[in-house]
């Protein structure tokens, strides 16, 4: 597994051509990403449904806008599909008609569609990279897999860890892996707001403001999910700096454990899971 931290996608040829299908939520935020890392608007454009919503993407970003991308096709080098997943196979029936080069890199965010459905719509033997963000790339904070299909290269995957990672991490994993990450990372920011939410709810019941209670779990959750990522030391570990014998926190700790939290949040991701699978009860 490669791991990529936040990196510059300027790094690319000055004269590389993105072109973004689909500037909804998810398209909006690698865009703004990709921008603030230093590519040039005019090596950029965005598709989107209707007008409106094109004059709204061109005007916050500064990048061309359209409802189609037929004439865009051909001369663009990588692609980001950023469609809903029932989309994905009508929007590269378009492209394949549209013109598109065999050596266009071409991304796909949709959850759950497989890089054979991806390569089988396209019906050509471009480069393929499937990818599973997560929306704290809104903020600079977002978490990505990346998988190759059958004709991306190294060269495809550093590509696409430089454009996911203008917008936080990236890894590069296999394709199987994929259902597992969107359940862990994909759907992982709504179990954390669901956590965050609980708490908050939790402190008004003892006594605190609700907008003091929120502030303390938000500051407290980004603190040691920080904690974490950069002091190299197993969660269970930095939980044991907080548990003194006989204190509090142990006791808040017993409860939590008495409440099943383990098993619960571990089925909660195999549910998660197994519908992108077919496979739930």
């Amino acid at each position: 597994m490669q791991t990529s931290e936040t990196q510059t996608f300027a790094a690319l040829a000055p004269e590389t051509r993105l072109g973004v299908i689909g500037a909804g939520a998810m398209g909006g935020a690698l865009l703004r990403g990709v921008l603030a890392s230093g590519v040039a608007s005019t090596n950029v454009w965005a598709a989107t449904k209707s007008q409106p919503s094109a004059r709204a993407v061109a005007s916050e970003f500064g990048v061309a806008a359209h409802t189609t991308y037929a004439e865009l096709t051909p001369s663009s080098d990588i692609l980001l599909l950023a469609v809903k997943p029932a989309q994905v196979e009508a929007a590269l029936g378009e492209l394949s008609r549209a013109g598109l080069r065999p050596d266009t890199l071409v991304i796909s965010i949709a959850a759950g569609v497989s890089i054979e459905r991806i390569e089988k719509a396209l019906g050509a033997a471009n480069p393929v990279v499937r990818a599973m963000p997560n929306t704290p790339a809104f903020v600079g904070r977002g978490m990505t897999a990346i998988a190759g299909g059958t004709s991306a290269t190294k060269h495809h995957l550093t590509v696409a860890e430089r454009l996911f990672g203008a917008v936080g991490r990236c890894i590069t994993i296999e394709e199987r892996l994929l259902n597992a990450v969107t359940a862990i990372s994909g759907s992982g920011p709504a179990y954390v707001y669901l956590i965050i939410e609980a708490l908050a709810d939790a402190g008004v019941r003892v006594g605190l403001p609700r907008d003091v209670a929120l502030t303390l779990v938000a500051q407290t959750v980004l603190g040691a999910a920080v904690m974490v990522q950069e002091s190299d030391r197993h969660p269970a570990a930095l939980r044991d700096d907080v548990t003194t014998p006989a204190g509090c926190t142990i006791g808040a700790l017993l409860v939590l454990e008495d409440g099943k939290i383990r098993s619960v949040l571990a089925r909660a991701v195999e549910e998660a899971r197994n519908v992108l699978e077919g496979t739930s009860r």
